[in-house]
């Protein structure tokens, strides 16, 4: 399986990065995920997750309609939801509730994982971590408390390094 997409250990990209590859990436990870499990990577889907990762930051569906208008004919709003179910189902995205919106996941190493994502305030660059110690506290948190947890995501708003350094810098 091809390498994760380039990011800092942060989690967020470097500032020099080469997007083009880290999007290539990410579709060749998808690519060979759909085909260890006979899932049907049509060109509709790869086109959508291009268009979530053509951007480090969460992106919502009319978004990608729109993205996908200036391609050809406009695809009706009902497909583009189909192929982010398909692109959540398989874990290739996750969904920011509090965005309504999509970003690839930068996991797929790692099976069935809850996301912890770190959301910049200033640029709306996210960054997804997988801190397997955070994700047993709050399971564990939600056992103590009686609570049969489903799924779990976490979403922190804050500065991502370079809008910190930016600020530290106009002050």
């Amino acid at each position: 399986m091809a390498k994760p997409p380039a990011s800092n250990q942060n989690g967020f990209p470097p500032a020099r990065h080469d997007h083009a590859r880290c999007v290539a990436r990410a579709l060749e990870q998808a690519e060979g995920i759909c085909a260890k499990r006979s899932a049907q990577f049509t060109g509709l889907r790869r086109q959508v997750l291009g268009i979530i990762w053509n951007s480090h930051s969460p992106i919502g569906a009319y978004e990608i309609l729109a993205a996908l208008s200036s391609r050809e004919r406009r695809p009706a709003p009902p497909t583009v939801y189909r192929a982010l179910e398909f692109l959540q189902a398989h874990g290739l995205v996750h969904r920011i509730e509090s965005k309504n919106a999509y970003i690839g996941c930068a996991h797929l190493e790692t099976a069935q994982h809850a996301g912890q994502f770190l959301m910049c305030r200033a640029c709306g660059q996210t960054a997804e971590a997988c801190d397997k110690d955070l994700s047993r506290a709050i399971q564990k948190l939600a056992e103590k408390s009686g609570f049969s947890l489903e799924e779990q995501t976490v979403e922190l708003s804050g500065l991502c390094p370079a809008c910190k350094s930016k600020n530290r810098h106009a002050a």
